[in-house]
């Protein structure tokens, strides 16, 4: 209930220092018991790569990239937390200014370039909070790792954060890492998803323990990409597929002051493409591979929209930006 009467002094602030001064505020409340104030929706559960989720609304990666912030996020009501996107080493991302609002349109653009500590930290970080709930962990790779050995930086993730993970996300989808996107193109996405699911079967032996992996894709896909990369999935028995991520398309932003910046659309304005994609794969996987949908969710209807596409579960990011913790509530109460 507060949320809209804070909104504008953290509107005031830099995205990113509003999003810094947010995180430590969570942690803060959190160490005090103020979180579990908070009102929650009696959630769901529903079972997904066969995870047990408590509700199948999630938090999106990107929010917390290198996991120091887990509990705190988790008492907001979420029926699972995805964090990163990590990368091997640590790298600082994308020059300053990096993130802008376009608050007309309910939207942001962000270029940070997968910006964090590295691997190791993010490991550290998770060992430490010690939470027993559903926690996704996305990898990626580091900017000065050609495309052409993109695949060890994967697997040097996978083999870190494999045990500390329910289930492990490939992110092949940020258009702010130069050339990552051609990952999903036929040959390259082929290659890639052979070599991850080769070590996920060494590594589920080694630890005793099956951890599924997602891959995220862009929105910015037409038909003959989706059935491609839908086909892939099948053939490598990918165990979900997330869609959507950023879009770099304008056209729902045009004229608005900052829709000029380079970097990754998300918000209200990608709602419909990330639907689109949903419903395509729905319709080429034919319940053979899960999808989380995720793009544009601000109220409970548009997590029911996803749903209804053809999605399994839910994340939310840019819309808890603009709604605050009650859009959690929203969406859980919604899909219960």
């Amino acid at each position: 209930m507060l949320y809209p009467l804070l909104r504008p002094a953290l509107f005031s602030l830099d995205p990113e220092d509003a999003h810094r001064f947010t995180l430590a505020s969570l942690d803060l409340a959190h160490r005090l018991g103020l979180l579990g104030l908070l009102p929650r929706a009696t959630g769901k559960p529903v079972q997904v790569m066969g995870i047990d989720f408590p509700n199948p609304v999630g938090l999106a990666a990107g929010l917390d990239k290198d996991g120091a912030h887990i509990n705190a996020l988790a008492t907001l009501g979420f029926g699972f937390i995805e964090i990163g996107t990590v990368t091997p080493r640590p790298q600082p991302g994308n020059p300053q200014p990096r993130m802008f609002r376009l608050p007309q349109a309910e939207a942001i653009i962000n270029r940070m370039g997968f910006n964090n500590l590295g691997v190791d930290n993010l490991v550290r970080n998770v060992e430490a909070s010690g939470f027993t709930g559903v926690l996704g962990i996305n990898i990626g790779k580091n900017k000065g790792t050609p495309n052409e050995h993109a695949v060890d930086d994967y697997l040097a993730c996978l083999d870190k954060v494999y045990a500390h993970a329910r289930y492990v996300t490939v992110n092949i989808s940020s258009p702010n890492t130069q050339g990552l996107r051609e990952l999903q193109k036929d040959e390259a996405l082929d290659s890639l998803l052979s070599a991850i699911k080769l070590r996920q079967s060494e590594l589920a032996q080694q630890h005793g323990r099956y951890v599924p992996i997602a891959l995220k894709i862009a929105p910015d896909l037409d038909d003959a990409q989706i059935a491609a990369i839908a086909a892939l999935l099948m053939m490598h028995r990918i165990d979900a597929v997330i869609a959507t991520n950023t879009t770099l398309a304008r056209d729902a932003v045009a004229g608005l002051p900052n829709a000029g910046e380079a970097g990754g659309l998300s918000g209200a304005p990608v709602r419909d493409a990330s639907t689109r994609v949903i419903r395509a794969l729905a319709h080429h996987l034919k319940n053979e591979v899960p999808i989380i949908g995720v793009g544009g969710i601000f109220s409970g209807a548009d997590a029911q929209e996803k749903i209804a596409a053809g999605a399994s579960l839910v994340q939310l990011y840019t819309g808890l930006i603009y709604r605050g913790p009650a859009l959690v509530r929203e969406c859980v109460q919604s899909l219960a």
